[in-house]
């Protein structure tokens, strides 16, 4: 798919580059699973477990979890660096829309059940139709 192989060009620093991330040709860019064209911040484990697809007759609806030791203005600033270069059009801060399909980012803060210091980011991500 061309959304993938741009964007592990991004990611790999070969066709742009995200703020506040480096990246080296050895690196190799992660992408979520259930969204295999959407990049995952690096810094981020996704939740295998909490990926949810469903198709319906306006299009599909997913829902996936992904969670690490960052801020939200971090993960902010990657989504609103690459997802555009992909295709994507930033509506409003955390949604993004392309070819009839709406991306939409929600954060919640908790802390590392190991640890119960470190504060932990966990960042769901949810594509639906688009309205309209």
């Amino acid at each position: 798919m061309i959304a993938t192989v741009v964007a592990a060009g991004l990611l790999s620093g070969v066709v742009g580059h995200a703020p506040g991330f480096s990246a080296s040709a050895q690196d190799v860019p992660q992408f979520i699973t259930v969204l295999d064209d959407l990049p995952l911040v690096p810094g981020l484990v996704e939740d295998t477990e909490s990926g949810t697809v469903f198709d319906t007759a306006r299009g599909r609806i997913v829902e996936v979890f992904a969670s690490g030791a960052l801020n939200k203005s971090r993960v902010l600033a990657f989504y609103d660096d690459t997802l555009p270069q992909l295709g994507w059009r930033r509506v409003a801060s955390g949604v993004f829309q392309r070819e009839g399909e709406s991306l939409s980012l929600e954060f919640s803060l908790g802390l590392d059940t190991g640890s119960g210091s470190t504060p932990v980011l966990t960042v769901g991500f949810r594509l639906m139709p688009s309205g309209g």
